[in-house]
C-alpha cells in the first residue's frame, strides 16, 4: 500500500509550493498520476501545450511517486530528466504518470508517460532520477 494519499501531496505542495497549478490525482504503491489544467500562457502556436509545460508536469508526477516510497520528503532532488516528445500535445487538460522502477538507498529511478487526450496515445515519454537527502 502507498506510504500517502493525493491529498496529503496535494496539502503538502500547496503549502510549499503555492505557485504550482499541478495536483497528484491517482497514487498506488510505487507510482502516482499528476496532473494539470493548462493555462492560455502555457501553449504554443497552433494550441501546443509547450515542451517546457510537459517536462515540469513528468517532474513532478515523479516526485509525487517517490513519496509513495518514502514519504513526504521536500528535499528528494531532481538529479536527471531525460523525455523524448512523440507528438504534439494538444488539449486544455495534460496528465503524467510516473512508475519507480528501482528505490535505493541513495537515488530513486522512475519512468514517465504524458498524454492529453488518451493515456494510449502518449504525447511524451520520459525517464529520471531522484536523490534521496542524506541522513545525517
Amino acid at each position: 500500500m502507498s506510504v500517502v494519499t493525493p491529498e496529503q501531496i496535494n496539502t503538502f505542495v500547496a503549502a510549499e509550493f503555492p505557485a504550482s497549478a499541478t495536483r497528484c490525482t491517482e497514487v498506488g504503491e510505487g507510482w502516482a498520476v499528476a496532473y494539470l489544467g493548462v493555462q492560455p500562457s502555457a501553449l504554443r502556436p497552433g494550441d501546443i501545450i509547450s515542451g517546457a509545460t510537459v517536462f515540469g508536469l513528468c517532474d513532478e508526477a515523479l516526485y509525487y511517486a517517490c513519496f509513495t516510497a518514502i514519504g513526504i520528503e521536500p528535499m528528494t532532488l531532481t538529479s536527471e530528466l531525460s523525455i523524448r516528445y512523440l507528438r504534439p500535445a494538444k488539449g486544455l487538460e495534460i496528465r503524467a504518470r510516473a512508475e519507480l522502477l528501482d528505490v535505493g538507498r541513495r537515488s530513486i529511478v522512475g519512468s514517465m508517460v504524458a498524454w492529453t487526450s488518451s493515456f494510449d496515445k502518449p504525447v511524451a515519454v520520459a525517464q529520471g532520477t531522484y536523490v534521496r537527502p542524506r541522513i545525517q
